[in-house]
């Protein structure tokens, strides 16, 4: 299935149950479950704030109101138009946030949630991330913003310093700057793959589902199996019962680690085992 996934997502009173096979002009029908308990079919693009409300049980709270003064969205209060138009030539309505700053917007953006907050919401918490430690990494100072990203100067336990995004940092998806990632002394790693964590009965110490390359999305309300080989990761679905996504996990594994260890445990190490056999057989032989 194309597009994003709205399976158990909110529009007003109606909550998304599942997708369905219709389609309209290639826009994916969903089926929605309303509060009252009547079920609709809904296509993805009115699937959105504002759009839609309901079953049709009750109307929209924003149906017919032409003065915004004095509603709320999100965090900004309306305190009427402001008198200035939209490029498109819609007018402009002055909001005031709760951390206190005004801006001006238009009636769409208000009622379809495409503006909550002057923006405030989107800063980086300054004062709580300096000195935080993630990993490896204490953060020294904010850096910049780029590409949409937020990005903190951070100073590795090692030494190095370096910028991180903040997301990587809230994930747990960056705690070093590399150093903490490099191949250990009794880990063999070969085209990019440790070869110690394709073993069967291996598992990373986070993981906790019990089943390697398995978890559950919380939003999604799903089994998720995915796949890691040669720094790259295979997206292999989301199932509702955990054996399944655990079968899908094994016949991938089959597939991609297999070959890759039979190789690795026959020919590729006899083959390092002759090489090295042969260096130290030349070096006898120039010692004498």
């Amino acid at each position: 299935m194309k597009g994003k996934d709205l399976t158990g997502k909110r529009f007003g009173k109606l909550t998304v149950l599942e997708p369905t096979d219709q389609r309209v002009r290639d826009a994916v029908v969903w089926r929605c479950r309303c509060e009252c308990g009547n079920e609709i079919l809904v296509e993805s693009r009115r699937l959105k704030p504002g759009a839609i409300f309901s079953c049709g049980c009750e109307p929209s709270p924003y149906e017919g109101v032409k003065d915004l003064t004095g509603y709320h969205f999100g965090k900004l209060l309306v305190k009427g138009r402001s008198g200035n138009k939209a490029k498109d030539g819609n007018p402009l309505w002055l909001c005031q946030c709760d951390c206190g700053k005004e801006i001006e917007t238009t009636k769409r953006r208000l009622i379809t949630g495409g503006v909550r907050s002057c923006g405030c919401g989107k800063r980086p918490p300054l004062k709580d991330w300096v000195g935080k430690q993630f990993g490896a990494l204490t953060v020294l100072s904010y850096a910049r913003k780029e590409n949409g990203f937020h990005l903190w100067h951070c100073k590795c336990d090692c030494g190095k310093e370096l910028d991180v995004r903040q997301s990587n940092l809230q994930n747990g998806w960056t705690k070093s700057c590399g150093c903490l990632r490099q191949p250990q002394n009794n880990l063999h790693y070969e085209n990019g793959t440790c070869v110690e964590m394709l073993q069967p009965g291996v598992m990373y110490k986070t993981n906790t589902s019990g089943v390697r390359g398995v978890y559950y999305n919380k939003k999604r309300h799903k089994w998720i199996a995915q796949i890691m080989f040669q720094q790259k990761c295979y997206y292999l679905g989301g199932y509702d019962q955990i054996d399944d996504a655990a079968e899908a996990r094994a016949e991938a594994e089959e597939k991609l680690f297999g070959d890759f260890l039979k190789w690795y445990d026959t020919a590729y190490k006899k083959s390092k085992e002759d090489i090295r056999n042969k260096i130290e057989a030349d070096n006898a032989v120039k010692s004498q």
